[in-house]
């Protein structure tokens, strides 16, 4: 799976790409992730990108120039990639949204938005879908950008230690899109908080009525 970011602030990435298990995915070839910066394509001298909104109001927006041409670069080099724009007034990421589009692509191109938003027309002409990770506002689409490439990135095999693991969590299909059953290791008996007996007895049809009675 293949993920290209369009940013203003590509420094912000670094940390999250080089720890635990995005850092072994790639390494193994899982996933790739490219980070590209959005003001490396600005026809301003001082790479400007922003700019007051028509109409008035507060808050600066970004020009469509810089993000037409970034976008049209990094299409040829994945020019099956939908083009996703993470705003919160996009239809919000849930668990079974990203399976459905881990069935449909292998590469994607994320648009990280600042300011007060990105002209119009841009998305008009070049955003395919947008997303939202929840009913909020953040200072900008690199949050967002990261839980996307992260939840999609679970579901690729090979990302995570077992594959089995993204398939019984918490709103996966296997749970009925439920929140998962609690979790318990040793000791069985910690400051006289013990763990349930059915847990303990080896049996695994009972261990698995218990766990399916535990989802909420």
């Amino acid at each position: 799976m293949i993920f290209h970011v369009l940013t203003i602030f590509p420094e912000m990435f670094h940390g999250f790409l080089n720890e635990s298990i995005l850092k072994k995915a790639q390494g193994n070839g899982v996933i790739a992730i490219h980070i590209h910066d959005i003001r490396d394509f600005s026809e301003d001298k001082h790479r400007k990108v922003d700019d007051t909104p028509y109409g008035g109001g507060a808050g600066m927006i970004f020009t469509p120039q810089p993000l037409f041409d970034c976008i049209e670069h990094v299409k040829k080099l994945a020019p099956k990639a939908p083009v996703i724009y993470m705003t919160p007034k996009g239809i919000k990421l849930t668990q079974s949204r990203a399976e459905k589009l881990n069935t449909n692509f292998d590469q994607y191109i994320l648009i990280c938005g600042h300011y007060e938003g990105i002209d119009q027309r841009v998305i008009d002409e070049l955003v395919d879908l947008e997303y939202s990770i929840g009913d909020y506002v953040l200072s900008g689409g690199e949050i967002p950008a990261m839980a996307m490439i992260d939840v999609l990135s679970r579901l690729v095999p090979g990302t995570l230690g077992n594959d089995e693991s993204h398939r019984e969590e918490t709103f996966s299909k296997r749970l009925d899109r439920k929140k998962e059953y609690p979790h318990y290791t040793k000791p069985a008996d910690f400051r006289g908080m013990k763990v349930p007996d059915v847990l303990l007895n080896g049996h695994h049809a009972e261990i698995e009525k218990w766990r399916r009675g535990q989802l909420k």
